[in-house]
């Protein structure tokens, strides 16, 4: 199986984390929201599939084009 890694379009902060390692989600459902600049951005992934890695916590602060999570599709 391939692995797709989900990266954070901007910088800011890990506002809250919707999903766990192993979770199966659908096309376009968000993993986790970024704050940034009093925005919520969220980070979803383009295919469906299964959460094998979350490289982030709620607060940590990310930068744009960082990886924040990895599924198997």
């Amino acid at each position: 199986m391939a692995q797709v890694e989900l990266i954070s379009e901007v910088t800011g902060s890990v506002w809250k984390i919707l999903a766990n390692v192993g979770d199966v989600i659908p096309a376009e459902e968000p993993v986790m929201i970024i704050e940034s600049m009093k925005m919520e951005i969220p980070v979803e992934s383009e295919k469906p599939g299964k959460i094998i890695e979350i490289l982030v916590s709620e607060g940590e602060q990310v930068s744009e084009g960082q990886v924040v999570a990895k599924i198997e599709v």
